[in-house]
């Protein structure tokens, strides 16, 4: 099965090592193939538009025949989360206390986490509207560490949730649901019988709050499970022979392993071609060749692609489409 029969690809790895042109060219690759694919990065850097050479944004943009792209602004999701719980909250909430939620939610665009969960929020809705009109989504995600955090906060908000579903907890009713939300419950009907899910007797807000939690904890449930879907999703990891992205990927694919995600390979780019000459170039093949050798050592059950450096940038639908078909080559 070639990755681009999945429907969820993943592209990782640290900073620098040519994440935003393998996912670019991956994606192109596949709408090649007749593939409707959906590139989406959640780099605040904004490199994809860097690398089509146009404006893309917080739009789905047609980039190429069957390739449409999305860039998501990590600051905005915030903004636009925070925003949402405003709003509600100022639903419950007397008008002389405006001020204070106000200045709450002010903190709390400051507070740790509320960047990846808004993100990991909007990713997960991406994945699932994408796959509605896609047949492949493609996320050119951040560097390493922050993809990580990323993929492990499903898990982590669902015991947020949990938590706040639990604080909430005013019947017996809500008791009853929370008991269907456990971890191993089929997640697309988390109540069994629909009409189960009934919040008459709770006052408006508990009820509004119930809801909106139970809705997320569902989608993070969802997302969790698609994640870890072997049949459907596939993290691919970048790296170049050199001593910092080999230590960085090591790190990440043991974490990977661990949560039992689907890791698909690595693409080892930018290795120095034979034909590069000069004593320079010379002394960076041997200790090239140490790190290959390395590389092959610490990652022998993952298949690696190998790509070799170029003579220029690649950039734009040219240098993108001539850099797809290397990777076919290399047997993507």
């Amino acid at each position: 099965m070639l990755l681009t029969d999945k429907r969820v690809l993943l592209v990782g790895g640290k900073g620098g090592v040519g994440k935003t042109t393998v996912s670019s060219s991956l994606a192109l690759l596949a709408a090649r193939r007749g593939k409707r694919c959906l590139l989406v990065s959640t780099d605040p850097a904004h490199s994809l538009a860097d690398a089509f050479g146009r404006e893309i944004g917080d739009t789905i943009t047609r980039l190429a025949p069957n390739l449409d792209g999305l860039e998501l602004d990590p600051d905005h999701e915030v903004e636009q989360h925070l925003a949402r719980v405003l709003a509600q909250l100022k639903r419950f909430t007397r008008p002389e206390m405006y001020g204070e939620v106000e200045r709450q939610m002010r903190l709390t665009r400051q507070s740790p986490g509320a960047q990846e969960a808004a993100l990991l929020e909007r990713m997960a809705r991406v994945m699932e509207e994408g796959m509605q009109t896609h047949d492949l989504v493609i996320f050119d995600t951040a560097p390493t560490g922050h993809t990580l955090r990323l993929l492990s906060l499903p898990e982590a908000m669902a015991a947020w949730t949990q938590g706040m579903l639990t604080s909430n907890q005013r019947s017996e009713k809500l008791g009853q649901v929370l008991d269907h939300l456990t971890p191993g419950k089929d997640v697309d009907s988390p109540f069994g019988d629909p009409r189960a899910h009934e919040t008459a007797g709770m006052d408006e807000r508990t009820k509004s709050i119930t809801d909106t939690l139970l809705a997320r904890q569902r989608l993070f449930q969802r997302t969790r499970r698609l994640l870890t879907d072997s049949d459907q999703t596939a993290l691919l990891f970048v790296l170049t022979p050199e001593k910092l992205p080999i230590l960085e990927t090591e790190r990440a694919v043991t974490a990977l392993q661990e949560e039992k995600l689907p890791l698909a390979g690595l693409v080892v780019n930018r290795i120095l071609p034979d034909e590069a000459d000069g004593t320079f170039l010379a002394q960076r093949r041997e200790q090239e060749k140490t790190h290959l050798a390395e590389i092959a050592r610490l990652f022998a059950d993952l298949s690696r692609y190998p790509l070799y450096l170029q003579p220029t940038d690649i950039q734009g639908l040219d240098g993108l489409s001539d850099m797809a078909t290397r990777l076919e080559r290399a047997g993507l």
